[in-house]
């Protein structure tokens, strides 16, 4: 016949209570953890948002037409930012309860976004490679051929 010992009665009545009582507890932490994925995800959209209005100041300067030189850095750090809520939306889709067509339309933004970093950056390397010709160009007296003159006088 196996007998209790009074050592572990003590031990079980915690456990039992924190049982019984984990349920009472959950649902006022389920609002805080539903606060804590909206407030990291509006951590998210403010940068996202400090990268999209300095795009847009861009956009103004150029007056319609965005610089690639300056607007490469940008839409990487953006496509960036765009990835790392991506990743942290996915990683906790089911705790904060995202829906699929959120999830959809965010991974849809967010590539869009990477692929045109990636042609500014492109066109940024095409300019910057431009500029660096001409300048050794200019170095070198010109580089080119001379013009030739048209002949002047009666022909």
């Amino acid at each position: 016949m196996a007998t209790i010992s009074t050592n572990s009665a003590p031990r079980r009545a915690p456990r039992l209570l924190a049982v019984l009582l984990a349920p009472a507890f959950a649902c006022f932490a389920l609002p805080a953890l539903a606060q804590s994925c909206n407030d990291d995800i509006g951590k998210f959209q403010q940068r996202r948002q400090a990268q999209i209005a300095g795009l847009n100041a861009l956009n103004t300067k150029g007056k319609g037409k965005l610089d690639p030189i300056a607007a490469c850095p940008k839409l990487r750090a953006l496509s960036g930012i765009e990835e790392e809520m991506f990743k942290y939306m996915t990683k906790n889709k089911d705790w904060c309860n995202i829906p699929d067509d959120v999830m959809e339309s965010v991974k849809e933004g967010k590539g869009k976004s990477a692929n045109l970093a990636g042609q500014a950056c492109k066109a940024a390397a095409q300019v910057a490679k431009m500029k660096a010709a001409a300048a050794r160009q200019q170095q070198e007296g010109g580089g080119g051929q001379p013009v030739q003159r048209l002949p002047t006088g009666p022909l």
